[in-house]
């Protein structure tokens, strides 16, 4: 069947899943020729955008149980592959090829250099050393399973053959369409249909519009009639609504608002601690020491002066008014702002590059120990085409790395075609 000496395993997709597997692969077994596919010219391009170009490796979590709380698709079948290749593993095998990485306050964690090229670079170098081959602007128009095991690949492109390969494995990444898996499932295989996640919500009659670059440190931001919430830091845009809290929430939620047509509404509180009870008496022990000062103009809670003016302006208070001449009725308007300004969501607006996919690959049909099909032997599968996506915060990068070194390192394992 080979027309090389060595066994050839062929990668699907130049990016993080498929080096990492590529790289795990050649290493795992030096007596392997590994074959790396992309169908453009970039590599690691989402590597090099990702965290505003600074790249998002990771995030701190020293144990499993803490990494599957932040995938609202795969959290259960990730356990295990995160007891064989977690965050601290990813910190060690960047260390050990020369990318130190750091963690900042909120648990993400960048290279040192704060530079993407360092991470790219450091793979690109690995893969190198490893020899495996890359081959770009080449597609895999076709995939034949062979009798005798293994598949048959013809390829197009720069690299135009016939490549007979004993393993294969697909990191080709998530889509936004479900034809675009059309190929996968005629291999046998089942998709969830994919959806978009990680956006941020578009608010066309914002009442806010006038505040773009306002941001909360800690808001709630909840669905209107749905038990989807999320706390974290709010943006305030020119669109709408973003910020961590609003990208986690349309992970969680990225099903449930396609199902909705983009079409709700927001509720935000921006002083998640209180309680309408306990704000209450809060405003009403503020009115004594400061009952002469001006609403409008002075702020509480830690608030930006522009959102608080916005907030009480929108709740008919005056530009004069004092606390101790603050009408309970408008007080009452006031306190609704505060924990729940309603937001008319009206679409959703992709953040920057980073587009995620929910949906993928059926997780129903892989074993999660080698990341190979439970349907085809031979075929692998890693990263985002599977039915995995985590919240924004370095989550999607980690189950690359993960599944991308478990298939890579069964792959590795070939030693003959059957």
């Amino acid at each position: 069947m080979m027309k090389d000496k060595r066994m050839t395993v062929a990668v699907l997709g130049g990016g993080a899943a498929g080096f990492f597997g590529a790289i795990a692969c050649a290493e795992g077994n030096p007596g392997l020729r590994v074959v790396l596919i992309e169908k453009t010219g970039k590599l690691l391009s989402k590597v090099r955008i990702s965290g505003g170009g600074r790249c998002n490796v990771t995030h701190a979590a020293d144990t499993p149980a803490q990494l599957v709380q932040h995938y609202p698709r795969g959290a259960r079948q990730l356990k295990q592959p995160f007891q064989e290749f977690g965050a601290v593993d990813t910190v060690r095998w960047f260390a050990n090829r020369g990318v130190t990485l750091k963690t900042e306050p909120d648990g993400r964690m960048f290279p040192i250099t704060d530079s993407s090229e360092t991470v790219a670079q450091c793979l690109l170098d690995a893969a190198r050393r490893a020899g495996v081959e890359i081959m770009t602007q080449t597609t895999a128009e076709r995939i034949e399973l062979l009798a005798e095991g293994g598949f048959e690949l013809t390829l197009s492109g720069t690299h135009a053959q016939s490549l007979p390969v004993a393993r294969l494995l697909v990191a080709t990444g998530g889509a936004p369409k479900t034809a675009q898996y059309d190929w996968l499932r005629q291999l046998g295989h089942s998709v969830q249909e994919p959806v978009p996640s990680l956006f941020t919500f578009n608010v066309p009659n914002s009442p806010l519009k006038e505040l773009p670059g306002v941001s909360v440190p800690r808001a709630r931001v909840r669905v209107a009639g749905e038990k989807l919430e999320y706390e974290g830091p709010v943006l305030v845009t020119h669109w709408g609504l973003s910020g961590p809290a609003v990208l986690k929430l349309s992970a969680w939620g990225a099903r449930r608002l396609h199902d909705l047509g983009y079409q709700s509404t927001a509720l935000v509180n921006w002083i998640p601690d209180f309680t309408e009870d306990t704000l209450r008496q809060h405003l009403q022990d503020h009115r004594g020491p400061h009952g002469r000062k001006t609403v409008v103009s002075n702020p509480l809670f830690g608030l930006p002066q522009r959102l608080w003016r916005t907030l009480a302006e929108q709740a008919g208070i005056g530009a004069e008014t004092r606390w101790n001449e603050l009408p309970a009725k408008l007080q009452n308007r006031l306190i609704e702002a505060l924990l729940r300004t309603a937001l008319p969501m009206k679409g959703k607006t992709t953040y920057k590059d980073e587009f995620v996919t929910c949906g993928g690959i059926s997780l129903a049909e892989i074993n999660m120990q080698t990341l190979e099909s439970r349907l085809v032997p031979g075929l692998h599968f890693a990263g985002e085409v599977l039915d995995i996506d985590g919240i924004t915060g370095g989550f999607n990068f980690q189950a690359a790395w993960t599944t991308g070194f478990l298939a890579g390192r069964a792959m590795s394992q070939v030693r003959a075609v059957k």
